[in-house]
């Protein structure tokens, strides 16, 4: 034992801590290895597999190893290659590579046959997924799907399946658009239409090897001789039906090691399964639990404050995240004008960087990116995007606003007009649009439109108007005429009334005419706009397949957990944000929302910069209510002595309240209070960390510890 340890020191100067070498030495029965950020569970589990090889003599062949994407296999690979390069080859794979093995064996056993309709591969019928649920989706609703429809709706087939919810169920489940459970259902018919012959998506290898691995007792003894042990990583992100596959492949021995951290499961919205952590013991009643506590990765500041912040989740192990780390720079809050002032900010901070591959960008949507890509392309600023999207290129809204430019150039043209006249804000309906697209007609649209087509005096003023708007359009720079698109035109309007019939989030359509807008102000024709879409499409594409070496990442915080860097900044730290609406709604999607925000947080080595802005369009945002639990924590009154070391927020700090409340106590529901910005109002609720207070018309969220700190109230006497 002590061998193997001092001779990898020897020859990898690795060290392991005590808890990595209970890790590497528990190889009996299940275990649940929890290892927080930055603590070194690839190199333990990397060991651990070594250990099983050189010193308990397993045949390499009989150990599997199941990581959460081909790039985590690859590099566990080469790792393992690297540190015991005489040993022969472990498998590592992905769970989906090896239920596609198992399902594979499994239908051609029963003389099935199948096509994959994801992610490519031979067949005899040309279809896709995204054709098929497009075709589907037009059946049930009767119009065409969006992308981002087409997106959600996909995510939900897959969520259902990931949580093996009986097929005689989907139909009545609520879905992100309106009957999803129906059309989920036909999907599902249409894939197995053909006696003796599947259609099979991604997940569909998921579900058939569960399956045949539960009804096929002789397959199923056949996988389950094939290993002695078992890994998986990233287990915090594994759904129920990857879990079971699991737990029959170890149905014998019960030699499984789970590397999870349940304080980054973020990915319930795909089906992942984070409870099943929590429940370890009732699947594995025998297991032994391990807690990898110690961060390798980022400075005493970051560490301290991550680990506090995590603990505010009641769902989760109770770990302490610690480092032994030197302190390094403080934590950085700083609050911008408004978006610009904060592209700004990251801009230039940018350019005082040398090392620009040790720096990331990080945010919860990918929409807010495209700015920072326009900026970046103009100034020469290489960027790497982590998980590119160019999907904001081929929106239905940027498709919009190019035809509504287009029109200009030409107001005869029919084609052009019938794409955009049901988005003026005009109440045009389908059977009218037909008629007259089915009648002849020459000359100016609007006047074409007005005299075939029976319009209410006030269509009629509309169009006009319209016609006058298009009149003035050709002299005008591009940033003025998506205003002019926007409200002379009635564009926002019939956005507005668009997303509360199909349910799309407003805010998120605003913001992506927010971006159109803020290229446009840096150019001087419409066609100027265009190609500057057309070049940015195209970097897009770049910064993804062929990056430069030294170039600053842009990602999702989803997609930059595993990742770190020596500086991040965390942009548009906003409310509605992060969380969203719809989290902060929920219980458990707000924990989630949480876990997001502290992986973000959790991928800085030295310099973490969380950003926000304090309006937008002439509009008050509010910041996260994450970020105000971050100013809480670093601003605890227990913390005031070194408060100064541990943040440095850029505005200049407002002097305490001495009549603020300070006390628990005194923040009780009915209590009439006074605060400097919203005026006087009433506590409606308080309920553990936050409390609700009515002021006028407006109800406010307040983190309760920020409230105490710095004390924002002032008890009112009546």
């Amino acid at each position: 034992m002590t061998d193997f340890f001092e001779r990898k020191k020897q020859q990898l100067n690795i060290v392991l801590n005590d808890v990595q070498k209970k890790a590497v030495l528990q190889t009996e029965g299940p275990l649940l290895l929890l290892a927080c950020p930055g603590s070194g569970k690839t190199t333990t589990m990397i060991m651990r597999i070594g250990y099983l090889i050189e010193e308990k003599h397993v045949d390499p062949k009989r150990i599997k190893a199941i990581t959460f994407s081909r790039a985590s296999a690859r590099d566990m690979t080469e790792r393992f290659s690297r540190f015991f390069p005489d040993s022969e080859p472990v498998d590592f794979s992905t769970i989906h590579s090896l239920a596609f093995t198992i399902a594979r064996s499994y239908l051609t056993a029963s003389g099935t046959t199948f096509d994959l309709i994801e992610g490519g591969g031979k067949g005899r019928q040309p279809v896709n997924k995204a054709f098929l649920l497009k075709g589907i989706y037009k059946e049930v609703l009767k119009e065409d799907c969006t992308d981002d429809e087409l997106a959600s709706l996909s995510t939900f087939i897959s969520s259902i399946k990931n949580r093996m919810v009986p097929l005689e169920q989907w139909e009545a489940l609520k879905g992100p658009v309106d009957k999803a459970g129906r059309m989920a259902r036909k999907y599902e018919q249409y894939k197995s239409r053909t006696p003796g012959h599947l259609l099979l998506d991604f997940d569909d290898m998921l579900t058939i090897a569960e399956q045949a691995l539960r009804d096929d007792e002789q397959l199923s003894e056949r996988f389950r001789n094939l290993y002695d042990y078992l890994l998986t990583d990233e287990s915090q992100d594994t759904s129920l039906v990857q879990h079971k596959i699991v737990e029959h492949l170890v149905a014998h021995h019960g030699n499984l090691c789970v590397v999870a951290d349940d304080d980054q499961s973020i990915y319930t919205w795909r089906g992942a399964e984070p409870d099943y952590l929590l429940d370890f013991k009732k699947v594995y009643p025998d297991a032994q639990v391990l807690m990898m506590e110690r961060n390798y990765r980022s400075s005493k500041e970051i560490v301290e404050l991550t680990s506090n912040f995590i603990k505010r989740n009641q769902k989760r192990y109770p770990k302490d995240m610690h480092t032994e780390n030197e302190a390094m720079v403080p934590i950085y809050i700083r609050q911008l004008d408004n978006p610009k002032s904060q592209l700004d900010y990251v801009t230039y901070e940018l350019l005082g960087e040398t090392n620009l591959n040790e720096v990331a960008i990080l945010f919860r949507n990918n929409s807010s990116s495209t700015m920072y890509v326009n900026e970046l392309h103009r100034r020469g600023i290489p960027f790497y995007m982590k998980d590119a999207d160019d999907k904001f290129f081929s929106h239905w809204i940027v498709e919009d606003i190019l035809n509504f430019m287009r029109l200009s150039f030409n107001t005869e043209r029919k084609d052009i007009f019938a794409k955009i006249v049901m988005k003026m804000n005009l109440f045009i309906s389908r059977s009218m649009l037909t008629q007259f697209e089915n009648t002849a007609t020459t000359g100016n649209v609007f006047d074409a439109f007005i005299q075939t087509v029976d319009l209410k005096d006030s269509q009629v003023a509309k169009m006009k108007d319209y016609k006058k708007g298009y009149a003035v359009i050709p002299d005008m720079r591009p940033g003025r005429v998506i205003q002019l698109i926007r409200n002379d035109l009635g564009y926002e309007a019939a956005l507005k009334s668009r997303a509360e019939k199909f349910g799309y989030r407003i805010d998120h359509l605003l913001s992506i005419l927010d971006t159109l807008e803020g290229i446009a102000s840096q150019l001087r024709t419409m066609v100027e706009f265009a190609t500057r879409l057309k070049e940015l499409e195209q970097a897009v594409q770049n910064a993804k397949f062929n990056p430069a070496e030294n170039a600053v990442t842009l990602s999702t915080l989803h997609s930059a957990k595993g990742l770190e860097f020596r500086r991040v900044f965390m942009i548009d730290l906003l409310k509605g944000m992060i969380p969203s609406e719809e989290d902060e709604n929920d219980a458990a999607m707000l924990e989630e929302a949480r876990r997001l925000f502290y992986v973000g947080m959790t991928r800085a080595k030295e310099r973490l910069e969380l950003l926000s802005y304090g309006q937008d369009e002439g509009k008050p945002k509010e910041d996260s209510r994450f970020l105000n639990e971050v100013r809480g924590l670093l601003l605890k009154p227990s913390k005031v002595s070194n408060a100064q070391t541990s943040v440095k927020v850029s505005k200049a700090a407002v002097p305490l309240n001495p009549d603020g409340i300070q006390r628990r106590e005194d923040l009780t529901v009915g209590t009439i209070v006074k605060h400097r910005v919203f005026g006087q109002g009433e506590i409606t609720v308080r309920d553990g960390n936050e409390i609700h207070i009515q002021f006028g018309e407006i109800d406010k969220r307040l983190d309760l510890e920020t409230v105490l700190s710095l004390r924002l109230l002032e008890k009112v006497s009546i």
